[in-house]
């Protein structure tokens, strides 16, 4: 089975892949969609993350704006969140592992906004890097309600450069091209996998 890492910058459309990725057959590990679930009513992550930043929980689910303004510019802070989410991230990776070997799936992704930040490409077998140029991921980001520059510019600050990560990919998926030519790129990168395992 090959893992695939699929990362990409803030706006660059890597949730959209992803979404392709499934639509050809290839099961996908959503990381942040299992932060989200962590994070909800419920979620394994409520409490420890209330018991290290207090106040950051509102109707039983923790409030991502409060926790991202007491841990954006803190890296100690971030260190310790980390230090409660990563662990349980891995655990739903290994349970998705576990049932994609299950199902004899010969490709899976692991989407992954900070593969390279966590030294994640170390554990897959092939990085895929979604990208678009600066102006375009720019204004995809400040389009979101809610967001500033300067915000943006933060979030940036703490992810590996796009030039970095397009230099250390096996594949490179431009999404600026429009959504027909991004589906052909991922079905390429697919049968390429597919050739290499026959």
């Amino acid at each position: 089975m090959k893992v695939i890492g699929l990362t990409g910058s803030i706006g660059m459309g890597k949730s959209t892949t992803a979404a392709m990725f499934a639509e050809e057959g290839a099961p996908v590990f959503d990381a942040d969609a299992i932060v989200h679930a962590l994070y909800a009513p419920g979620g394994a992550a409520v409490a420890p993350i209330e018991a290290a930043f207090p106040g950051v929980v509102a109707d039983q689910a923790v409030d991502r704006a409060a926790l991202g303004q007491r841990v954006l510019s803190d890296a100690d802070a971030l260190r310790r969140l980390e230090a409660i989410v990563h662990p349980l991230v891995e655990a739903a990776r290994d349970d998705f592992f576990e049932r994609a070997r299950a199902q004899a799936a010969t490709v899976v992704v692991l989407d992954t906004p900070l593969l390279f930040e966590t030294g994640g490409e170390a554990k897959v077998d092939v990085v895929v890097v979604v990208t678009a140029p600066e102006a375009v991921q720019r204004q995809r980001v400040l389009d979101r309600p809610g967001m500033e520059p300067a915000r943006l510019d933060a979030i940036l600050m703490r992810q590996t450069p796009d030039a970095e990560k397009r230099a250390a990919a096996h594949y490179v998926i431009d999404t600026s091209q429009g959504l027909d030519a991004a589906r052909g790129r991922v079905r390429e990168v697919l049968a390429q996998l597919a050739a290499l395992s026959d």
